[in-house]
């Protein structure tokens, strides 16, 4: 099937001119998907370009594809890549294929923050993401990020939770990478967010000929 590197300036050359609305090349541009998904890479260009071509031609439409595609486009929130990847979508399909309405339910979750509801739904139907290397931990860097910036400081607890239930050990990791610390139990300090804003001091600068006109009277009495 060939790497993520080794497909991709193939792809990128099939996705060149109007050889990019070619059915034909459906296979190829699937396969890479597939490799994207096993191999924790990501490519949205192509990607939206398989979308596309499904909205050309129907017939050709695979559920499993698509569905992968959209559970890579979460993978890369905060991104709006998810937003773009449903616009591609016929709005009948997620009515008629159970798969493509539960992502676009988990994907609602994650886009309005409720992520302790997201691991619980999650675990209903956990077959939804089997092949999608990394997939849980890209969700746990968007609930970072999320915490990044709404918090001062936030329960250990609360956190492990909004995470997935994580362990504790795996929370000291998540803390590390974050640059996180732990200066009472059980109260994580996030950051000082005022230490976020940066002043910046504006300075105009205006010549006297710039303004001489106009401080001219037009008209000597």
């Amino acid at each position: 099937m060939g790497s993520f590197q080794e497909m991709r300036a193939t792809v990128a050359e099939l996705l060149r001119g109007i050889d990019r609305y070619n059915p034909e090349n459906l296979m190829t541009l699937e396969r890479y998907v597939e490799i994207q998904a096993r191999e924790n890479a990501y490519d949205l260009e192509a990607n939206l370009a398989v979308l596309k071509l499904y909205q050309f031609n129907p017939q050709h439409f695979q559920t499993s594809v698509t569905a992968q595609i959209l559970l890579k486009a979460l993978t890369n929130l905060p991104h709006t890549d998810f937003t773009l990847c449903k616009c591609l979508i016929d709005k009948a399909r997620p009515l008629a294929e159970k798969q493509l309405s539960r992502i676009l339910y988990l994907g609602d979750l994650l886009e309005t923050c409720r992520f302790e509801t997201f691991w619980h739904e999650l675990a209903k139907t956990p077959e939804l993401v089997v092949g999608i290397a990394g997939f849980e931990d890209s969700i746990r860097k968007f609930v970072c990020h999320v915490v990044g910036i709404t918090y001062h400081h936030i329960e250990s607890c609360l956190l492990c939770e909004i995470m997935g239930g994580i362990t504790d050990n795996q929370l000291v990791l998540w803390m590390n990478k974050m640059c996180w610390s732990e200066p009472e139990p059980g109260k994580i300090f996030i950051c000082n967010q005022e230490e976020n804003v940066k002043p910046k001091n504006i300075v105009e600068k205006i010549d006297f000929e710039s303004v001489a006109s106009i401080m001219t009277p037009s008209h000597i009495c």
